[in-house]
């Protein structure tokens, strides 16, 4: 029952590690670039809910609501202000401006809200679920967050193979000058990718919150490199791939704090992705392309 217990809370905080690495998966996939400050924007968003709810006296589902909509406006700010002037620039220049980004946001809350952790009351008062005659306890907060994990994945991989926004993303992301030769407007395009994923990371920030109920201006920093560490896992660039690496990385640390220790489970973490990286570079679900010099 033990491990059955630690695989379910694996999964369950693999899946918010997989919507917040599908974000990062679109926006490297189609923008070319990493946005580092992506956890951050976690933080914020959980922040607008934890607002909503304890100071404004809002039902849980309007925070939630408010919190989406306020990460998708952020997103798009952030993309138009601070990534969209160095569309052409070099790769570092847009990684110094993401570190940039994302202190900003860190501190801007900092300033904000205060240094002292924030006590966030959980949003979902479902039961939970007792199995073999009450040995095993699902909380319902898991059972959520990883329905909510497998509805995002399959609703992504739908909209971008179906809808006329998703092909044009991904027409950007084979190649965004014959794209743009073809009609399609890019700017417009990349700005709805950070708006999509800026939006599953005000989701991802408030069932963090709800399964791990402390919030604080860091709060998205570790959360958001270890998604980023799962989108490579998987291979960034797949949206499957982004899902399977962060329900992996998920079950890894959870087995590893408990069997190895609460010290040691962010090395291990760490060490599967410089294993990943040695053995096969492009992730579990990643292609290799091969470019012409």
């Amino acid at each position: 029952m033990e491990v059955l217990a630690n695989l379910i809370n694996g999964m369950s905080l693999g899946s918010v590690y997989a919507i917040i690495a599908l974000g990062y998966t679109m926006v490297y996939g189609i923008a070319k670039m990493l946005n580092f400050a992506h956890g951050d924007v976690i933080m914020v968003g959980a922040y607008i809910c934890f607002c909503s709810v304890s100071y404004l006296g809002l039902p849980a589902i309007a925070g939630v609501l408010l919190s989406i909509v306020g990460c998708t406006v952020l997103g798009i700010v952030i993309e138009r202000l601070a990534y969209k002037p160095l569309r052409s620039a070099p790769s570092l220049n847009v990684l110094i401006t993401a570190i940039g980004v994302s202190y900003f946001l860190q501190n801007a809350a900092l300033l904000i809200m205060g240094s002292d952790p924030k006590s966030f009351s959980s949003i979902i008062s479902l039961p939970a679920l007792h199995l073999f005659d009450g040995r095993l306890t699902i909380s319902a907060t898991a059972v959520i967050t990883i329905l909510a994990c497998v509805v995002i994945m399959v609703a992504l991989t739908m909209f971008t193979g179906k809808t006329k926004m998703g092909k044009a993303m991904r027409a950007c992301s084979e190649d965004r000058d014959a794209a743009q030769l073809m009609g399609i407007n890019v700017n417009s395009t990349i700005s709805m990718v950070f708006a999509i994923g800026s939006g599953l990371a005000a989701i991802a920030g408030v069932l963090m919150c709800a399964a791990y109920p402390t919030l604080m201006p860091t709060t998205g920093s570790m959360p958001g490199i270890k998604a980023f560490t799962a989108a490579v896992l998987g291979g960034i660039g797949s949206i499957p791939g982004a899902a399977l690496g962060g329900v992996l990385l998920g079950i890894i640390e959870i087995f590893a704090r408990a069997y190895i220790g609460t010290q040691l489970a962010d090395a291990v973490v760490f060490a599967v992705l410089i294993v990943m990286l040695l053995i096969k570079p492009a992730g579990l679900l990643g292609k290799t392309v091969s470019e012409k010099v």
